[in-house]
């Protein structure tokens, strides 16, 4: 039976919709989806794939990166054929992924990126190793479909038609932007579900090398660290690296390289090691004091154009921030501060970062740069509903052990 048939299966969906909703999901998807399931709403979308009808095609869209005022490009289906999708990737990275090496902690069954930098900080003698660090450049939109699709008929070998469908939606040319259809390359798509499972598929066999040769290796989507005894050794892997991603049609992001010395310690997936703590890496903090600038400095103009009092225009603050950092986005999406929470042993980069918007929401009542801004005291940043990452970071670790107790 082909992954096909699962598509119109009411047990199946049922069994998506409890694993979705076991997650970090929020109300408004598990509703969404609630609904979506109940009404059968997925029955169109099958019939239309099983009789081989054109799919619609994605839109293009351009993003800010999440604490970067860099841009990212991502490719969405319309709402019910993207669910339809979903699933479908859900039911391909269980059956098929026993195809991955260890070392690949990327969208897999009860594995996240908290195991891979648990997994490597238990490596005996790790923070005597030399370390690399690299991250792909535009990975998943750069990634060659003409290369890729023997690499998948491979893999689904055994389901031809869940091929011929997904190679109908990699060959398809175009995209909708801003309206009209145009023509480019698309890679596997950003921003589409089913991108994570190609992602993992494409560079198998450099996950394979590292592992048959025992190194210490860890790649998560497009970001890969690996150890070794000396200096030499690294540079002689990171050549490697660079050499299988160019004949994959691949490039390396050069400013995020990075060669490790023992004292260093090393960073990965946002998080920077050493042998008595886990932090978030200084990068990372670095990223979103300037989303926060920036935002800062926007509401401001905001506050000044429209004649707002400098309350409303913290509150803006602190409720974008609040969003971004401790509530869940759409379907089941990690927010920031659960990425982190789970993993850092230390509060040290959260206190910068609570002192950090807390001098932006005093500057934005305040209007003042000058000392006069502490006169804006905390009591009234929490009036305005700050939540305070420390704080959170606690209540977190409390409801843990309270978990764990029980």
């Amino acid at each position: 039976m082909s992954l096909i048939d699962l598509l119109s299966n009411e047990d199946v969906w049922d069994k998506f919709y409890r694993y979705k909703t076991s997650l970090c999901c929020p109300k408004a998807f598990s509703g969404y989806l609630s609904g979506f399931i109940s009404d059968r709403a997925y029955v169109p979308v099958c019939e239309a794939i099983n009789e081989n009808k054109p799919f619609p095609l994605p839109k293009k869209t351009v993003i800010s990166k999440m604490s970067s005022s860099k841009k990212r490009t991502v490719y969405t289906y319309p709402q019910d054929e993207n669910t339809v999708l979903k699933l479908l990737t859900y039911l391909m990275l269980r059956k098929y992924d026993g195809l991955f090496s260890d070392g690949l902690y990327s969208f897999r069954p009860g594995r996240t990126a908290k195991d891979a930098v648990r997994k490597l900080t238990k490596i005996r003698g790790i923070y005597g190793m030399y370390s690399y660090k690299v991250d792909i450049h535009d990975y998943f939109n750069s990634v060659p479909v003409r290369s890729f699709l023997p690499v998948l008929k491979d893999a689904l070998s055994d389901d031809p038609r869940l091929f011929s469908f997904l190679s109908s939606l990699l060959c398809e040319p175009r995209v909708v932007e801003r309206g009209n259809i145009i023509t480019e390359e698309k890679g596997i798509m950003a921003g589409t579900p089913l991108s994570a499972f190609y992602a993992n598929l494409y560079l198998l066999p450099l996950d394979r090398y590292f592992e048959e040769k025992g190194v210490p290796y860890a790649r998560y989507s497009d970001d890969i660290i690996l150890f070794a005894k000396t200096g030499e050794e690294t540079k002689e892997h990171a050549e490697y690296i660079r050499s299988y991603l160019c004949s994959a049609g691949l490039t390396v992001n050069p400013d995020k390289e990075c060669f490790s010395s023992p004292s260093d310690g090393f960073t990965f997936l946002g998080f920077y090691c050493t042998k008595n703590e886990t932090d978030i890496a200084a990068a990372t903090v670095r990223k979103l004091k300037g989303k926060m600038r920036r935002k800062t400095h926007a509401l401001m103009r905001w506050r000044k154009r429209n004649g707002l009092s400098g309350e409303k225009a913290a509150a803006a603050f602190i409720r974008i921030f609040n969003r971004k950092l401790l509530e869940s986005g759409d379907d089941n999406e990690l927010t920031w501060s659960y990425w982190f929470f789970s993993v850092i042993n230390t509060d040290k980069s959260l206190h910068q970062i609570d002192l950090y918007a807390q001098d932006c929401i005093r500057y934005l009542i305040s209007g003042k740069r000058t000392k006069a801004r502490y006169n804006v005291r905390y009591e009234d940043i929490k009036a305005q509903g700050y939540k305070s990452l420390v704080h959170e970071y606690y209540a977190f670790a409390d409801k843990k052990e309270d978990k764990k107790e029980s």
